[in-house]
C-alpha cells in the first residue's frame, strides 16, 4: 500500500513539472533546449505548450533531456507542461548503414550520407590519387532534393561538405590536403566512433586524417575528428532539415601545422553540377549580399548556397557559431562554380599547435523555396541566444 502511495505521489510530481524558457530580444528558430527533469526509469516524456503544440523529450546520457522548439518569437517566454507518454515513441532520427557509409534519416526520409568507401568510383575518369572518403554527400532538402555535389567534372577533388586545409606547412615542407591531385597531401576517413538515434536527435562521430605526402614517407599531420548531430524539428515556420557539425582538429605529432594566409580551404560546401556557371547558383549572406563577386572576401554570420532542383529552388545555409575562431566567418565565394569556403586564414596566418585542438562548429539549415533570410537569422539567433531554462512544479 505504501509503495502504491509513493508511486502515485511520484507520478503526480512528474506530471506537475513545467519547463520555462526565458525570452530573448530576437526571434529564434530550431532552438535546442537541454533541461534536467525528473523521470522514472524507462519513462518517455513529452512537453506541451499553451497552444497545444507537443514536443518529444529525449533522455540523454547525463540525466538531461533535450527538445527542440521550431520557433520562439522575440520577447516571449515559453512554458511547457511535462507529461508521461503512454508508450515508447519510434526514433524520429535514425543513423545506420547506407550508401557507401552512414545514412541519417528523419521520419523515414534520408537527410544526409557520410561517405566511408573511397574506392567506389562514380565515373571511370576519376584518378586514383583523388579518391577519398570522410565527407557528407548527398545532403537532401525536406522535399528530397539533393543540394550537394561530388567529384564534379570541373573540380573532381570537391566533395559535398568537407574540411581539409589547402596551403599548409608541416615540418618545414609545403603541403596541401585539399588539392589531392597535387599529391602533396590528402585527407582520408580513418575510422568511426559512436552512433546514436533518438526521438529528437541522432548522429555519429568519425575521424579523418590529414596526411602529408610531401616528404620521404607519408605522415599523418592532423587528426580531424567530426561529430554530426541531426535534429527533428517540430512546429517550425517552414519545413527544414537542421544538423550540426563540430570539427576538432589536433596535431598528430609534436610538430605544429602552419597555415599561411590564403584565400580558400578549411571548410567547403559544393553544390550539384546543375548549378555550375555564373548564373547557376544562388548565394545569400547574412549581410544581404547576393552577388558572389561582391560577397567574396566579406564576413558573415551565415551564408546560403542554393539552386534549381525538382522542388523549384533548394539550398543550404551554413551558420557559424559565435565562439568560432575569427567569427564572423571570412568567406570565399567562387565566381562561377557552386561552392564556397569559410576561411579563417584569409585574415592572416595561424597555426594549430600540439596539445591545443582547433575546434569549429557549424549549423546547417536546408530548405526548399526561395532563400529565407528571416528564417536563417532566427536559426542563427538560437546560437547567439541559447535557451535559458527553469524547471518548476
Amino acid at each position: 500500500m505504501h509503495l502504491l502511495v509513493a508511486l502515485t505521489l511520484l507520478t503526480s510530481v512528474l506530471s506537475a513539472q513545467t519547463i520555462t524558457i526565458a525570452p530573448a530580444p530576437v526571434d529564434r528558430a530550431a532552438l535546442v533546449v537541454q533541461v534536467k527533469v525528473a523521470r522514472c526509469t524507462g519513462d518517455v516524456l513529452s512537453a506541451r505548450d499553451a497552444t497545444g503544440h507537443e514536443y518529444d523529450l529525449q533522455a540523454d546520457d547525463d540525466d538531461t533531456s533535450t527538445l527542440v522548439l521550431g520557433h520562439v518569437p522575440a520577447n516571449q517566454a515559453v512554458t511547457l507542461k511535462v507529461a508521461t507518454v503512454a508508450s515508447t515513441q519510434p526514433h524520429a532520427v535514425k543513423v545506420g548503414p547506407g550508401e557507401d557509409g552512414l545514412t541519417v534519416s528523419i521520419d523515414g526520409q534520408d537527410v544526409l550520407n557520410f561517405r566511408t568507401d573511397k574506392n567506389k568510383k562514380p565515373r571511370a575518369d576519376i584518378k586514383d590519387e583523388i579518391l577519398r572518403a570522410g565527407y557528407l554527400h548527398p545532403v537532401r532538402s525536406p522535399s528530397g532534393a539533393i543540394v550537394t555535389g561530388d567529384y564534379p567534372a570541373n573540380h573532381p577533388h570537391h566533395h559535398g561538405i568537407w574540411t581539409p586545409f589547402t596551403k599548409a606547412i608541416f615540418q618545414g615542407r609545403a603541403t596541401d590536403f585539399w588539392n589531392m591531385q597535387s599529391k602533396k597531401g590528402e585527407e582520408q576517413w580513418h575510422g568511426g566512433g559512436r552512433l546514436w538515434s533518438g526521438e529528437v536527435y541522432g548522429g555519429f562521430e568519425a575521424e579523418m586524417h590529414m596526411n602529408d605526402l610531401s616528404g620521404p614517407k607519408p605522415i599523418t599531420a592532423l587528426l580531424d575528428r567530426w561529430s554530426v548531430t541531426a535534429y527533428a524539428i517540430s512546429h517550425a515556420p517552414k519545413p527544414m532539415r537542421v544538423f550540426d557539425l563540430t570539427t576538432e582538429q589536433a596535431c598528430a605529432t609534436k610538430d605544429p601545422l602552419e597555415l599561411p594566409e590564403y584565400h580558400y580551404g578549411s571548410f567547403g560546401l559544393r553544390g550539384p553540377d546543375a548549378w555550375n556557371g555564373k548564373d547557376g547558383a544562388r548565394f545569400l549572406t547574412s549581410e544581404g549580399i547576393t552577388d558572389r563577386k561582391k560577397g567574396d572576401g566579406t564576413r558573415a554570420r551565415w551564408c546560403y548556397l542554393g539552386g534549381k532542383t525538382e522542388a523549384g529552388i533548394s539550398g543550404t545555409a551554413v551558420l557559424g557559431f559565435p565562439d568560432n575562431f575569427r567569427f564572423p566567418m571570412p568567406l570565399r565565394l567562387h565566381p562561377d562554380m557552386p561552392y564556397f569556403s569559410i576561411v579563417p586564414q584569409k585574415l592572416g596566418a595561424f597555426s594549430i599547435e600540439p596539445g591545443k585542438p582547433y575546434v569549429t562548429r557549424y549549423r546547417f539549415v536546408v530548405t526548399d523555396g526561395e532563400p529565407d533570410a528571416k528564417l536563417f537569422d532566427a536559426c542563427w539567433n538560437s546560437l547567439a541566444y541559447p535557451a535559458v531554462v527553469k524547471v518548476g512544479k
